[in-house]
Order: structure tokens, then sequence, then C-alpha cells
């Protein structure tokens, strides 16, 4: 029987289906849904599956009261829970204003013709995680997509055309630097500067892809029984760029700040650990777990708001269709 992860909480952000269509970028919605799965896997991450310790914002619901709704939740869980990890993922747009040089997370109600006042900014952003008091707490930012953000490179042109104020970049260092203030603060981003954050098929991102196979013990040794920060760290600094450039013929490096430490952020194999031979020996099992979950997603539509939707399924399933 495997053990829960019971001092986990995770607030998941998949932009998606903006209320400005052009803006739209289905492939996040697809990487949430994914990240989701595995959490709530006994046998891989076993977060318990439940409201209690995880919420998907996804499409509609990914408004900026909603965020701010759900950080504020993770800072009530924490005071509840001293023991909490939390987890932090948000996959959409990020802009910055080239006159104020100020960043902005372009969540779902987005107005075009008011940017600046109705993004989430990244000031608005940063004091809501200062709230939560949690000695573990992880953010990813992956704000810099390509390949999924336009049906077509003039279509892309176009978006730069018409916000041609706002530059599309990764999270800068004085964001960073922001964000990581406080006791046990990590933060990832998918990218640095202006590279872009590429897709890795129809089904998801490069970057969530190799998160996936990092939490499911890519860069665990032998025996290890829980998957840390530094494991996610190693794995998606070698594992992305490699891609990025095979794929893409892109230049994606990850950026990492754990100058707070490291934390154990899931159970591996629901506790079990890797066997004596490591990684190589559960890869077939882990990239068949991935590849099922995407075929599920994508037979549910690329809009599917929560995966329960998909007939309660965990990628540790076996899947009939």
């Amino acid at each position: 029987m495997s053990d829960k992860f019971i001092n986990g909480y995770a607030l998941l952000i998949g932009v998606g289906e903006s209320a400005y269509s052009k803006l739209s970028l289905p492939v996040t919605v697809k990487d949430t849904q994914a990240i989701y799965a595995a959490l709530v896997d006994p046998e891989l991450c076993a977060y318990p599956d439940d409201k209690e310790h995880i919420r998907v914002l996804n499409n509609q619901e990914a408004t900026k009261a909603a965020i701010l709704d759900g950080l504020n939740w993770l800072k009530a869980k924490v005071e509840s829970d001293p023991k909490a990890t939390v987890f932090v993922y948000y996959s959409g747009h990020g802009w910055v204003d080239k006159n104020t040089k100020l960043y902005y997370l372009v969540q779902h109600d987005i107005k075009p013709t008011k940017i600046a006042s109705s993004a989430l900014s990244a000031e608005t952003f940063t004091n809501a995680l200062r709230q939560i008091q949690a000695e573990r707490l992880l953010v990813i930012i992956d704000s810099c997509h390509a390949a999924g953000m336009a049906t077509s490179k003039e279509a892309d042109l176009e978006l730069e055309e018409e916000f041609d104020e706002f530059i599309r970049v990764a999270p800068s260092k004085g964001f960073i630097d922001d964000l990581k203030q406080g006791k046990g603060r990590v933060v990832f981003t998918s990218s640095e500067g202006q590279q872009k954050s590429w897709i890795k098929d129809v089904s998801s991102s490069i970057y969530t892809y190799h998160f996936l196979e990092a939490l499911q013990g890519a860069a665990n040794k032998p025996g290890d029984t829980e998957v840390r920060v530094s494991n996610l760290m190693n794995y998606l600094g070698k594992a992305v760029p490699e891609s990025a450039r095979q794929l893409c013929n892109a230049e994606q490096i990850p950026h990492f700040d754990i100058d707070a430490g490291d934390f154990v952020i899931a159970k591996l194999r629901g506790g079990k650990g890797l066997p004596s031979k490591g990684w190589e020996e559960v890869k077939p099992d882990a990239t068949q777990k991935i590849n099922k979950i995407a075929d599920v997603i994508n037979q549910h539509g690329k809009f599917i708001t929560n995966i329960n939707e998909a007939k309660n399924f965990h990628i540790g399933d076996v899947y009939n269709k």
C-alpha cells in the first residue's frame, strides 16, 4: 500500500483558452492536466486526490481573481499545516511593458486594450505569494511559449504588431528575486530572457514532458523513495536544452533559483522508489504512462477542466478505449 504525500498542496494554473481568443494557449491546459494526474497518482507522487490539497485553474477558471483566491487558499492551508509543502505552477503568457519594464502574467480575463490594469502584475502575484509562510515552496513559471500561441507564423507576427508595447519574455531576475524572498522558496522558469518555451508535440510542452519524467525518478538514484527539488533541477537542466535543440533547433535553457535550499516535493513511485537498476529500468514504463495521459486528454478534448472527467483516470491505470 502506497503512502500519501499528505502535506503536499498544489495550485496548477493553465491559462489555455483566453477571453481574447488570439491569446489562447491550449497546450498549457494539457500540461496542467498531465501534472495533476501525476501528482494524485498513488503509484507516483501520491498527493491526496481532493480539493483540500490540489486546485486546478484552467481556461475560464484561470482568472485574476481566481488565481489570487487560490494563493490565499494556500496561505490558509499552510497556517493549518506547519509541515506543508507548496507547489505553484503557472503556464501562460508572460509579458513585460517596454516602457515601464513591469512584468505581467496574462491570465484568462485579460482586456487587450487595458493590459496594464487587467493583467496579473508581478507585484500583485509576488505580494500574494509572500503571504504563504511555508518553509517549502516551489514556484514554476512557464510563460514564454512558442509553436502553440498562434496557428501560423503570420498570426504570431500579427500578435506582436497588435501588442507592440509588450515583449514576450521569461520572468526577469528582479521578479525572480522578489518571488524567492522568504524562507524555503525555490523558483523555476522554463526558459531565460527572450528564449521561447517550446512545444514538444500536440500533447505537451518540452518542459512539462521532462518535468513528468523527473517526477518519476529520471534524476534519482536506485533506492531513492522521494523526489527532491534538486532532482527536478538536475534533470530539467540537461534534458530541456537537448530536446529544444533536437526538436526545434532552438535554445531553451531553464532557470533555477534554489538558494533557499533543497526539499522533497513528492513521493517517488508511490514511495516504492527506484529499483536496483535505476531510471533506465523504469523509463519505458514511465514513457508509456506519460503518453497514456496525453492520449486521454486528447480524446476528451483540449479544454477539459478536471482530469476526473476522464473517468477518474490516473496515469498508473490501464486505460481501455
